[in-house]
C-alpha cells in the first residue's frame, strides 16, 4: 500500500462542492468507509448549501455497504463527535469548517469520535481507487434512523462541566457571532441557559454566510468588535462554520489571539486539577509550555492537527489540549476541538476571577506572533520543504521537523509548513519582541517563495 495519501488531508477530504465533491464521489467514499468500519454510523453536518446533498449521498453509500445510519441533522462538529463517542461505531461529518461557502468536506471519525488514523485513511483510499466497496444484498441493506436529541444533550453536558451558578451571578453581557454556521443551533441557547444577557449577530443559519466569511479572523469580525464597544459588553464570542473554534473579543474591543484563550483556560484547568498533561502542536505559543511548568503540569508538542492532539490526549490520558487557532480540546468530554465548552469555560473564568477579560489576558506570559501564508501548488510542497530544511540546517539553526520545519533563533522561532487542505504554505513566528516576530514570519515566506519559484 502506498504511504502517500491521494485524497485525505490532515482531517478528511475538503474540496469545492459539486466539482470533485459530487454525490457520486461522496457515496462511493462513504461505502468504502462503511465496508471497513461496519456497524451503526452517525452523520451530521454544518449549514453549507451543499451539506444536505452530500449527507444524503453519504447515507446511501453507508446503507449500501450494510451499515445502519443515524442522521443527527445540522449541528456542530464536536456535537457529532460527542454522539459517536457515547453511542455509535463511527461517524461522518459533512463540513468545510472555516473555508469559504463553495467548499465542503467529509470528515471520518472512529468509535471514540477522533479523526481516523492514517492507516484507515490509506485503506479507504486503496479501496476507493484500486478496489470495490462491499455491497450488501437487498436483504441486508442498512436502516436509516434519526436522532434529534443530541444538541440538547450536548448542551446539558457542557453546562455540567462549568460552574453555571457563578456565571449566572456574574450577569455577563455577551455579543455572539456564530457566523451563520452550525453554532446558530447551540451557542445562543447555551449562553441563555447560563444566564447571560445575549445579543446575536449572524445567528441565522445560512450556507451562503452572508454576514461574514466563516473563518473568525480579526478582519472578518469587525461588526462583532464594533458591537462589543458600542454596547459596552463584557465579551464578544465568534465561532467558525462548524463551531469547533471559539475566538474572543475583550470588553475594550481588542481581538484576543487563540493562543491567549488557550493559555487562559489551560491555567485554570491545571489549577482545578492540581496539574496534568497538556498537549498542543509545534505551531502553538511557547506560553503554553511555560504555563504548564508553572502550574505543576506536563507538556507534549505534536504535529499540527486537532485529531493528532486528540489522539495523544487519549493515549496519554491527558487533561487538556488544543491549537493556537481557538480550538480547545477537553478530552473527558469530546476528543476534538469544542467551541461550546471553550466559550463556557472562558465565561466561568471571568465570573469566578471577577476580572475583565483584558486583565486576565494581561496576566499571561507575553509573546508576539505573526501568521502569514503564500500560495504554493500541492505538487511543489515536498520539494520546497526539503530545500528549506537543507538551507536552514546548513546555516546552523536548531531545527524541529515534527511537522514542517520549525527554526529556533535566539529571539524566538518560526515554523514553515504546508497546509494539508489548501494549496498554500503558512509561516508562523513568535518572539518576545513584536518586530522580530514580524521579520521572522516574512523571512519564512521569502524562503518558500525562493524555492517554489525554482521548480
Amino acid at each position: 500500500m502506498t504511504s502517500k495519501k491521494r485524497l485525505f488531508g490532515t482531517f478528511g477530504v475538503r474540496r469545492v462542492a459539486n466539482e470533485v465533491l459530487t454525490p457520486e464521489f461522496a457515496a462511493r467514499l462513504a461505502a468504502c468507509y462503511g465496508s471497513l468500519v461496519k456497524g451503526k454510523i452517525a452523520i451530521g453536518g454544518d449549514t453549507r448549501t451543499t451539506t444536505s446533498m452530500i449527507k444524503y449521498a453519504i447515507s446511501s453509500g453507508l446503507l449500501s455497504s450494510g451499515c445502519d445510519v443515524v442522521d443527527l441533522g445540522i449541528l456542530p462538529t464536536p456535537a457529532v463527535q460527542y454522539a459517536v463517542r457515547n453511542y455509535y461505531d463511527g461517524g461522518i461529518i459533512v463540513t468545510a469548517s472555516h473555508n469559504p461557502p463553495k467548499y465542503n468536506g467529509i470528515k471520518f471519525v472512529d468509535e471514540f469520535g477522533i479523526g481516523i488514523n492514517d492507516e484507515l485513511d490509506l485503506a479507504i483510499e486503496e479501496l476507493y481507487f484500486d478496489g470495490e466497496p462491499e455491497r450488501a444484498s437487498w436483504k441486508e441493506i442498512g436502516n436509516l434512523y434519526h436522532n434529534n436529541k443530541i444538541i440538547d444533550e450536548y448542551l446539558e453536558e457542557v453546562i455540567k462541566r462549568v460552574d453555571s451558578d457563578a456565571i449566572k451571578q456574574a450577569k455577563l453581557k455577551v455579543i455572539l457571532d456564530p457566523g451563520s454556521g452550525a453554532g446558530c443551533f447551540t451557542a445562543p441557547y447555551l449562553f441563555r441557559k447560563l444566564g447571560c444577557e445575549i445579543i446575536t449577530l449572524n445567528s441565522q443559519a445560512d450556507g451562503f454566510f452572508p454576514g461574514r466569511d466563516p473563518e473568525p479572523i480579526e478582519a472578518n469580525i469587525k461588526d462583532l468588535i464594533d458591537t462589543v464597544i458600542e454596547l459596552k459588553a463584557d465579551i464578544g464570542i465568534a465561532h467558525d462554520g462548524d463551531a469547533d473554534r471559539t475566538i474572543c473579543i475583550d470588553e475594550n474591543g481588542a481581538f484576543v489571539l487563540g493562543d491567549k484563550t488557550f493559555a487562559l483556560v489551560e491555567k485554570q484547568m491545571l489549577k482545578e486539577n492540581n496539574g496534568g498533561l497538556v498537549v498542543t502542536t509545534v505551531a502553538t505559543s511557547s506560553a503554553i509550555e511555560e504555563i504548564a511548568i508553572e502550574n505543576n503540569g506536563e507538556f507534549i508538542a505534536t504535529a499540527v492537527g486537532d485529531l493528532i492532539v486528540s489522539r495523544k490526549l487519549k493515549d496519554e490520558d491527558g487533561l487538556f489540549g488544543g491549537e493556537e487557532n481557538g480550538g480547545l480540546i477537553f478530552p473527558d468530554f469530546v476528543y476534538g476541538r469544542d467551541a461550546a465548552l471553550s466559550a463556557a469555560k472562558i465565561l466561568e473564568i471571568i465570573a469566578k476571577e471577577k476580572k475583565p477579560l483584558s486583565e486576565l489576558v494581561a496576566e499571561l506570559p507575553v509573546y508576539y506572533s505573526q501568521k502569514l501564508k503564500i500560495k504554493c501548488p500541492d505538487e511543489k510542497k515536498d520539494e520546497v520543504m526539503k530545500k528549506i530544511a537543507e538551507e536552514v540546517s546548513s546555516l546552523g539553526f536548531k531545527v524541529d521537523t515534527t511537522d514542517g520545519v520549525k527554526i529556533f533563533k535566539e529571539d524566538g522561532w518560526v515554523i514553515i509548513r504546508p497546509s494539508g487542505t489548501e494549496p498554500i504554505f503558512r509561516s508562523f513566528s513568535e518572539s518576545k519582541v513584536e518586530k522580530n516576530a514580524i521579520e521572522m514570519a516574512k523571512w519564512g515566506i521569502s524562503l518558500i517563495d525562493k524555492y517554489q519559484s525554482t521548480f
